[in-house]
C-alpha cells in the first residue's frame, strides 16, 4: 500500500514528475527543483534532507504500471485546494527550466491541470506569468 503524501511531498512529486515525464531529468530542471525547495516560503518548514528520498520514491512509482495515474492521484489528494495553483506553477517552472518544453511535458501539464481542477482562466494566467518570467533574448 502506498502512503498518502503531505503537501511538501505532493509539490515535490509534481516537480519531479514534470522533469521525468520525458524520460530525461536535465541538470537545469534538477537545479531548479533544489532552488525552489530551498527558497520558496511553502517549503520554509520542510527538512530538505527528505528531498532525495521523496524524489526517488516518486521515480519508482512512475516506473510502475499505471504509475503516472497513481502519482497524479497522490498529488491531488496530498494538496489542499489553496496549494493546487502553486503546484501547477511549480510544474511550469520545472518545464521551463531548461528552456525546452517537450511534448511529453506539455501533455503532463494538461493532465495535472485537469487533476487539480484548475480552471482555464487561472491556468492561462499562471502560464502567462511563467512564460514572462522565463523569457530570454
Amino acid at each position: 500500500m502506498i502512503k498518502s503524501l503531505d503537501h511538501h511531498e505532493a509539490l515535490i512529486y509534481t516537480m519531479v514528475t514534470t522533469s521525468a515525464v520525458d524520460r530525461t531529468m536535465s541538470g537545469a530542471e534538477l537545479a531548479r527543483i533544489g532552488e525552489i525547495v530551498s527558497n520558496l516560503p511553502v517549503f520554509a518548514d520542510y527538512n530538505t534532507d527528505g528531498l532525495v528520498d521523496a524524489s526517488q520514491a516518486c521515480g519508482e512509482l512512475l516506473g510502475s504500471e499505471s504509475g503516472l495515474d497513481l502519482v497524479l492521484e497522490l498529488i491531488r489528494n496530498g494538496l489542499p485546494m489553496r496549494l493546487r495553483e502553486t503546484a501547477y506553477a511549480l510544474a511550469l517552472e520545472i518545464a521551463a527550466a531548461d528552456l525546452d518544453v517537450r511534448p511529453e511535458e506539455t501533455r503532463f501539464l494538461e493532465l495535472l491541470a485537469d487533476a487539480l481542477q484548475i480552471d482555464m482562466l487561472t491556468k492561462t494566467a499562471i502560464e502567462r506569468g511563467i512564460r514572462a518570467r522565463n523569457k530570454v533574448l
